[in-house]
């Protein structure tokens, strides 16, 4: 069955370029109403201009789509609720949100300033956040929304320099969690997407002939997937050059200790079981995790 936007008003944030170009483009080819937003700054963040989401909105209407364009800076939250507005007045309807705008200041942690970590993380969580947070009530009172983070393996696993990225990254998906449980009753389905792709924030990062075979259109597929309206909820996908894949915080079984084994040296003692991963599960909330505990305090 071929996924459809169709009647669908989409948000692509960081939409004037790269990943955020190409799903808009995408989402526009599939029958979305795009509001392409793009704040225009230079890879770390600097400047602005409207003149590229302004290009994209050309694109897709010169190919029969519909779509505005919106210059709104997703850290400042009157911005960004102006953007939602206007899109709400114009199109009727916020039905997905892409949150992909993002910038670098990728220094090594003892030498990285105040200022090179807070626009970081304004930019990648706080900007994710107000974006969520603009169009959350629209989507409650519809009973309809999609929304797709942009995390990163950064954030999953670490990398070296890139500190003030990845706490960013791995607290967007610490988002995603929450707002999965808040946004059930509500059909609000949130995923987070870890993209592998050449753009103008990693062609420092890789060789040129690793660069040639990340083009970002093959990102675009797994964002399509997981906003559309058979989308999962509160998965992690990574995809990059052709390969698609889930990536889940797993917790091992572990152990329960007697009151007079509590120590540092008996958790040492117990370690290979403490950290077998044979019996693991993911926990799909943190009651969940509390509960597992009180049952093996129970038990004894």
């Amino acid at each position: 069955m071929s996924v459809s936007f169709d009647g669908r008003t989409v948000i692509v944030t960081g939409a004037g370029n790269g990943l955020g170009r190409n799903h808009a483009l995408e989402f526009a080819k599939r029958g979305a109403k795009v509001v392409v937003n793009d704040f225009g700054g230079a890879r770390d963040g600097t400047g602005g201009s409207s003149e590229a989401a302004e290009t994209v909105v050309a694109e897709i209407e010169k190919a029969g789509g519909t779509a505005m364009a919106h210059g709104a800076n997703v850290v400042d939250r009157d911005q960004v609720a102006d953007m939602v507005a206007k899109a709400a007045e114009k199109f009727g309807s916020i039905d997905v949100l892409i949150n992909n705008a993002g910038i670098l200041r990728d220094k090594s942690f003892g030498k990285m300033t105040a200022e090179e970590w807070d626009a970081v993380v304004a930019v990648h969580l706080t900007g994710t956040a107000n974006c969520c947070l603009a169009v959350w009530n629209h989507m409650k009172d519809a009973g309809y929304g999609r929304i797709v983070n942009t995390t990163s393996t950064s954030g999953i696993y670490g990398n070296f320099g890139q500190a003030n990225y990845g706490a960013a990254k791995a607290g967007v998906w610490g988002l995603m969690n929450t707002l999965h449980i808040e946004g059930a009753k509500n059909d609000i389905r949130i995923n987070c997407v870890s993209p592998t792709a050449a753009t103008r924030m990693t062609e420092d990062l890789m060789p040129k002939e690793v660069l040639a075979t990340l083009d970002p259109k093959w990102v675009t597929p797994a964002v399509l997937h997981l906003a559309s309206q058979d989308a999962p909820s509160r998965t992690i996908m990574l995809a990059g050059a052709g390969g698609y894949s889930v990536a889940r915080l797993m917790e091992s079984d572990g152990i329960h200790l007697a009151e007079a084994d509590r120590t540092p040296e008996k958790i040492a003692e117990n370690w290979d079981a403490i950290t077998d991963m044979s019996q693991a599960r993911q926990m799909m909330t943190g009651s969940e995790h509390v509960q597992k505990m009180v049952e093996k305090a129970m038990k004894g």
